[in-house]
């Protein structure tokens, strides 16, 4: 039996991570993705993590490698992962904090969790080299893909990074070689939560505990700025198809 299974005991409080079926008041999760929850971490705080701040200190630490000192960008600054990527990124030392958001109010809310300054989609590289100096970033953070990653490269630093993590922008699968990184010696990284709970599943719940200590640290904090009852799951993803929501949302199952 694994340790992951045999750390878990009836009535534990936990996170986890399922492949389906989470709009659920009873749900069946793999026991290699189910997480103990530190002491003093509440269950509506626990709601907002279990995604969400793996990924954001995986793109800050174990992938992003983000230095003392050094500058990164990332976009869907408002978001929930960009909300935990601003704060732990100040928590790590950074020299500046940018991001990318698409509307003043996201720009206004991003600044409030670590940004120094906010960019839109539109300009970002040209931003980011007029806020450098013209020296690029160090680390460039891209759930977005095709353009715009392709842009991110031209905004980074020599030696710098650009990690993917999700192709929201649903263009064909990117691609990157000599061309690209050579002349400036950039590297490309990627990052998907879920694919490293397929193949790794013991650093995952390595990772997913360093990150949730950093929460009970006080290191960082997930605003919930939108509540629904688990009957109008469908207002949830109506507020996020408009992307108009920043922060975390939260369904509230019956008590």
């Amino acid at each position: 039996m694994s340790e992951a299974r045999t750390s878990l005991t009836p009535g534990q409080e936990v996170a986890a991570l399922v492949d389906g079926g989470g709009y659920a008041e009873v749900v069946l999760a793999e026991a290699a993705r189910v997480f103990p929850l530190p002491d003093g971490l509440d269950l509506r705080t626990a709601a907002t993590l279990p995604t969400v701040l793996p990924t954001a200190h995986a793109l800050v630490h174990e992938v992003g490698r983000l230095r003392a000192g050094e500058s990164v960008l990332v976009h869907g600054a408002a978001g929930g992962i960009g909300t935990a990527v601003g704060q732990l990124a100040r928590a790590a030392g950074a020299g500046a904090v940018y991001g990318v958001a698409s509307s003043d109010a996201k720009a206004d809310y991003a600044r409030k969790h670590g940004y120094d300054e906010v960019f839109r989609p539109g300009t970002f590289e040209t931003d980011a080299r007029r806020a450098t100096g013209g020296r690029g970033v160090d680390l460039v953070l891209d759930p977005v893909g095709g353009d715009t990653l392709r842009r991110g490269l031209e905004a980074l630093a020599v030696f710098g990074r650009l990690v993917s993590f999700g192709n929201a922008g649903g263009a064909e699968p990117w691609r990157a070689g000599q061309g690209e990184l050579y002349a400036r010696g950039r590297s490309v990284g990627g990052f998907s939560v879920l694919a490293l709970a397929q193949s790794a599943p013991d650093a995952l719940r390595a990772l997913t505990e360093r990150a949730l200590r950093t929460v009970c640290d006080g290191a960082v904090a997930l605003p919930v700025t939108a509540e629904f009852p688990l009957s109008d799951a469908a207002g949830a993803h109506q507020l996020i198809g408009g992307r108009t929501s920043m922060g975390k949302l939260l369904l509230r199952i019956a008590d």
